[in-house]
């Protein structure tokens, strides 16, 4: 089972929001992080069944080192989120 990076940000009172660096664009968010991580799960799942759909490839998750290394990680909480297509 793959996992990608998720990456972590709230700003000011607002829910917490959960991008993807290897995918762009694919932004969810909930109440709580625990909500967060649930709801990235299945916008992940959903995400890349929609690429295999539409034949585009879908790439290996990039290591959380690199990520982490790169400059513009900035301060965001990192996770891992379980890819579950079925």
């Amino acid at each position: 089972m793959q996992q990608y990076v998720g990456l972590i940000h709230q700003e000011g009172a607002s829910d917490y929001g959960l991008s993807f660096p290897d995918f762009p664009g694919l932004i969810t968010a909930g109440a709580t992080v625990d909500e967060a991580r649930e709801l990235a799960e299945e916008a992940l799942a959903f995400h890349v069944a929609g690429m295999i759909e539409d034949g585009i490839a879908v790439l290996q998750p990039t290591l959380l080192e690199h990520i982490e290394a790169d400059p513009d990680h900035g301060t965001q909480a990192s996770i891992l989120v379980r890819l579950k297509i079925a």
